[in-house]
């Protein structure tokens, strides 16, 4: 069957609402792990993942961190006004953006938005003892949102200092209740680091320092990748079919030291969460189109939707790779910089991927084609099983290793 014409109602199920996890467990790796392995389905904790895990494999991390992406101000009239940063606008680049001070633009999603005109709104508040004005400024429309740009009346004072004070963490909303402040601790894997999720990779919430060190100590190797997750990883699939559904795009770096590890260790690699998934993906993509000599000096990196269905792939994964190296090479680049919109659907080919952490996904989500598509089509036989068995879903609930 084509791929662009599978029929979204063919990937629900039921979900009652007392089955999504509403708050984490009090620890971590006390969640449950469903284990499928070339089709048997059982069931253990997850601290116990690492007993899983073959020795020699290489596990690979979202390093990411989010960010606290909502703000909100008040009007005059008393109109309260949410701004949902997306994705930055000027300057583009996280790291640089987080560095502003005075000015910066992001492409927002804006709640309450009939009642914002063209007025600036503004709130004050205390940074480190130093008051400060932060005025938002609607200045156009954006294919996936609002571009507002934010100033502030205190040079001293970093855009990732004001986030940290004004800015409240954006949660998911099938939790259904207001973020609280336990959630800036247990809404971030243990090992993010480089802010810029609206969402974080929830795959990585069951991580403990024990459990890492027990891969650590078993000499299974860690490696780690940033994908920024936009609030289009929450958006539904409307349409009947797969084809009318526009997937968002997501901005990833790798370092040039993770790639040549991945190429070492075909076969052996264990990905971390749909947003590893999603750049291992990407990465063949990237590097089939380098080895067929299609990539030039400054041209913008990125991996259309539509593109694993596209093109009949005469590159193997080791080759894409060696492309991607000899392209960071030939740019004297530590890193590959790149953005994907990558769809994975049944009917798409892992190239990269062998093993999988994931959580339990919304039903008629794309995350769940995804799943479906790494297990052969049989993500039925997991989800009842984890519905019988009293699993926890979403974000904050419990996790499974699947090994096809």
């Amino acid at each position: 069957m084509e791929t662009k014409k599978i029929r979204i109602s063919d990937y629900n199920y039921p979900l009652p609402d007392e089955r999504i996890a509403k708050f984490p467990l009090p620890e971590r790796d006390a969640s449950k792990l469903l284990l499928y392995k070339h089709g048997v389905v059982g069931e253990d904790v997850f601290r116990s993942l690492p007993d899983y895990i073959p020795e020699g494999s290489v596990m690979v991390f979202n390093n990411t961190k989010v960010i606290m992406a909502r703000l909100h101000f008040r009007k005059s009239t008393g109109a309260l006004i949410e701004v949902f940063l997306l994705e930055p606008v000027a300057p583009a680049d996280y790291q640089v953006m987080f560095l502003s001070n005075e000015r910066c633009e992001w492409c927002c999603l804006v709640g309450n938005l009939k009642k914002w005109k063209d007025e600036p709104l503004e709130r004050s508040f205390e940074v480190d003892g130093r008051m400060v004005t932060l005025k938002a400024t609607r200045v156009g429309e954006m294919s996936t949102g609002q571009r507002v740009v934010l100033e502030w009346d205190n040079p001293e004072v970093s855009f990732a200092e004001i986030l940290d004070v004004a800015g409240e963490l954006p949660i998911p909303p099938y939790l259904n209740r207001e973020s609280q402040e336990s959630d800036k601790t247990t809404y971030q894997t243990v090992y993010s680091k480089i802010k810029g999720s609206v969402a974080a990779p929830t795959a990585g919430l069951h991580f403990t320092d024990r459990v890492l060190r027990r891969l650590d100590e078993k000499g299974i190797v860690r490696e780690e990748l940033t994908l920024h997750v936009g609030a289009g990883t929450f958006r539904p699939v409307k349409s009947e079919q797969i084809e009318g559904h526009e997937m968002h795009s997501e901005h990833f770096c790798v370092q040039r030291s993770t790639i040549e590890r991945l190429l070492g260790s075909l076969g052996h690699i264990v990905a971390v969460g749909t947003t590893s998934v999603r750049t291992l993906e990407s990465l063949y993509y990237i590097g089939a189109q380098m080895a067929r000599g299609g990539m030039d000096a400054g041209q913008p990196v990125h991996v259309t939707q539509w593109v694993p269905y596209e093109q009949v792939p005469s590159v193997s994964a080791a080759e894409a790779l060696e492309a991607i190296l000899h392209y960071l090479d030939d740019h004297q680049l530590t890193a590959l910089h790149a953005s994907t919109q990558i769809i994975i659907a049944p009917g798409y080919d892992y190239k990269l991927v062998n093993m999988l952490v994931t959580n339990f996904h919304q039903p008629q989500s794309t995350l769940l084609l995804l799943v479906s598509a790494f297990l052969h089509g049989d993500w039925r036989r997991v989800y009842d099983y984890a519905l019988a068995h009293d699993f926890r879903f979403l974000s904050y609930g419990d996790s499974s290793l699947l090994i096809p």
